[in-house]
């Protein structure tokens, strides 16, 4: 019998499966690739697919975002093989996404619905000189791939929000699907035709809304493991109602999760086996899918965590890029990193308890590592007892 509708909504079955929050919450580790042996022989291009979408951001402490997410899952990743991962032979694409994001490029095609919707758009925050958006086109198909600089110019002035009419036009030729970035060059966009960029056999919009959405929240479902479903429609920033017209048919199953208090979904896959392997020691990119999601990282972890890099320095309460620390399958605290020559530097750091010292020593000398630094100094500890007994365990290994 199909499900009835209940003013507007489809009104799914009701939950046969009980999950505790223990199972939710290693489901969700599992799911994000942080429980279990990494899958090495994938590797970078392995793990973008795994999560279907690495957030990219501008901001590098010990790395970026998009370095730190293989990093936390592999473990020491070299710089060139991870942009080579994505970038090289159109294995990945840039789009909005949960937000700026690298995408397995398979998925090019469900992504129609967004270009659509961008394409029908009213109202623009910049405005598009006339002309300049068919010669930004028509400059590319006789050049090859240009940054917007080579094309006219990124912006009119010094400040970051003043576009130029080529800028404008090239992102909005970005999101209408029309370009696509093929590479970053000093972190500029590398733009060029999606036709030449684009293997040929995905390069169509013949999907509809309702196969495009079926298969992102299907794909938002598998990346989760189980979510509600605000989970699941921040994943790729869908609208509540576009979840609720496609859940029944995403092949996603209810579950009801001990301590959540709301519905929940999970991936038929996640609920076949157990969720049992090694789990990653690691600091976490703020903007790692694990945790991007901060109500969903209070219920899940009991964490409360959030990005100060855009908060006035006086009320910043971990620090600017602070990055949580995996160990155990819990978050056991905070390190906002910083790099001096060859010294990694914890300008703050937060423990749960002193069960955390180990586990947060082990993270910061893993990271040293990864970033070829060969000391680290902790300069503060939100807990003055655990200053000495954490520069004891630092010091201990480094020898």
């Amino acid at each position: 019998m199909p499900p009835s509708i209940v003013r507007g909504m489809t009104t799914l079955p009701r939950p046969t499966i009980a999950l505790t929050a223990d199972d939710a919450r290693r489901i969700a580790l599992r799911a994000q690739g942080l429980l279990g042996a990494p899958d090495r022989r994938a590797g970078v291009r392995g793990v973008l697919r795994h999560l279907g979408a690495v957030q990219l951001d501008t901001i590098s402490v010990l790395a970026r975002s998009h370095e730190l997410v293989p990093y936390a899952r592999l473990g020491a990743v070299g710089r060139t093989t991870v942009e080579d991962a994505y970038w090289k032979d159109a294995h990945a694409f840039e789009y909005w996404s949960h937000a700026a994001c690298l995408l397995p490029v398979e998925e090019w095609p469900h992504f129609a619905f967004r270009r659509r919707a961008y394409r029908d758009r009213p109202h623009w925050n910049h405005e598009l000189p006339d002309g300049v958006y068919e010669q930004v086109v028509k400059q590319l198909r006789a050049e090859g791939p240009l940054t917007a600089t080579e094309l006219g110019g990124a912006k009119r002035t010094s400040e970051w929000w003043d576009w130029s009419g080529t800028k404008v036009a090239v992102e909005r030729a970005l999101m209408y699907g029309e370009v696509v970035c093929v590479e970053r060059r000093g972190w500029k966009r590398v733009y060029d035709l999606a036709e030449r960029a684009v293997p040929a056999a995905l390069l169509h919009d013949e999907l509809d809304d309702s196969e495009c959405l079926r298969r992102l929240v299907r794909l938002a479902g598998e990346s989760l493991g189980v979510g509600t479903r605000a989970d699941i429609a921040d994943y790729h920033r869908l609208k509540g109602e576009q979840v609720d017209a496609v859940l029944a048919d995403s092949g996603l199953v209810p579950v009801e999760v001990e301590g959540w208090g709301r519905p929940a979904w999970a991936d038929p896959a996640a609920l076949a086996t157990p969720a049992r392997g090694r789990h990653r020691t690691t600091l976490l990119s703020p903007f790692d899918s694990l945790i991007w999601e901060r109500a969903r990282t209070e219920r899940i972890f009991g964490f409360t965590h959030r990005l100060e890099a855009y908060t006035p320095k006086p009320k910043r309460v971990y620090g600017y890029f602070a990055m949580p620390v995996l160990a155990g399958g819990r978050l056991v605290g905070r390190v906002d990193p910083a790099r001096e020559g060859r010294t990694l530097v914890a300008r703050q750091v937060t423990l749960d308890g002193p069960r955390a010292v180990p586990a947060v020593a082990q993270a910061l000398l893993t990271a040293a590592g990864w970033v070829n630094c060969t000391n680290v100094r902790v300069e503060r500890v939100d807990d003055p007892a655990l200053r000495e007994p954490l520069t004891a365990e630092l010091a201990r290994a480094l020898g």
